[in-house]
């Protein structure tokens, strides 16, 4: 479906397009269509909720217009907008690296708790699978002695990581290596956090168009079970040693068999449950004997 012509006015050009993105499928079509409003004109929600009868500028309308064809089309806003928000920062994001998700602020959150336990003046952190980089750059925003490496064995993933270390200035603080985590001295580190594949390929199929066709299948899909990369990852604990905590965040239905895993691994499993009741996150400590 295509999208409605752009219109004159904030009131007008926002119903049009809410209601071609709710056509589309969209469940957030309003607010999907204020952010690509206020992309295109530079204006903030508060400004188009306060003068619905403003015009706008020709140059704008083209570009929401544009821009709404694209959500249309199910491509994710945050690759429209070209970043996304996460925990107290800003992200670039493009098709090259999975938009990170609220369910993921879980491991940070615990990257936080753990260090407050001790406050120690250095925490070193392994951040397996960055992606993005929002995980290690959120952690080394919040915990200020934290030193983090941000591994990944995709090219363009670390290249887009390394824009947003750069832009965050956080340099000093956070290292993007090329690395699989089995060529790393992994018992190094205070903790290592993981938001790996865990997607079965019988259910890539059932996902959203917005995931289906937009984001790097490589990041989601894990093999046939959705557990090969953190058995993988547990594999490697196993034999060269292992950080003094873990937290790997996981998909439905996947927490009991991953945290049994790492309690085969010497460590006591924890289960975290998200804000949708899912038991998404299981954190592990070494077991001292």
């Amino acid at each position: 479906m295509k999208a409605a012509p752009a219109a004159s006015s904030v009131r007008n050009a926002l119903e049009a397009a809410t209601d071609a993105i709710a056509a589309a499928g969209s469940e957030t079509a309003r607010l999907d269509a204020e952010l690509l409003l206020c992309e295109a004109t530079g204006w903030d929600r508060t400004q188009l909720a306060a003068g619905p009868e403003l015009r706008l500028p020709v140059g704008a309308s083209r570009e929401f217009a544009a821009m709404v064809r694209r959500r249309v089309r199910r491509e994710p806003v945050a690759y429209i907008l070209g970043r996304k928000g996460f925990r107290r920062i800003e992200l670039l994001v493009n098709q090259r690296v999975l938009i990170p998700r609220p369910e993921s602020e879980l491991l940070v959150e615990e990257a936080v708790e753990l260090w407050r336990r001790g406050e120690p003046e250095e925490f070193r952190v392994l951040d397996v699978g960055t992606g993005s980089g929002a995980i290690a750059l959120a952690v080394a925003d919040e915990i200020p002695g934290a030193h983090v490496t941000a591994i990944d064995t995709s090219m363009d993933a670390l290249r887009v990581a390394q824009a947003n270390v750069d832009r965050l200035g956080l340099a000093e603080r956070v290292e993007v290596v090329s690395a699989g985590v089995a060529s790393l001295p992994v018992r190094d580190f205070d903790l290592l956090v993981a938001n790996m594949p865990y997607v079965s390929e019988s259910e890539w199929g059932e996902l959203a168009p917005e995931i289906r066709e937009y984001e790097p299948r490589e990041a989601l899909v894990a093999g046939p079970t959705g557990l090969e990369e953190i058995e993988a990852l547990v594999a490697v604990l196993r034999r060269g040693g292992a950080p003094s905590a873990i937290a790997l965040e996981v998909g439905a239905g996947q927490a009991s068999r991953v945290a049994d895993l790492l309690h085969s691994a010497s460590f006591w499993p924890a289960v975290k449950k998200d804000l949708a009741g899912i038991e998404r996150v299981v954190t592990a400590v070494q077991v001292v004997e």
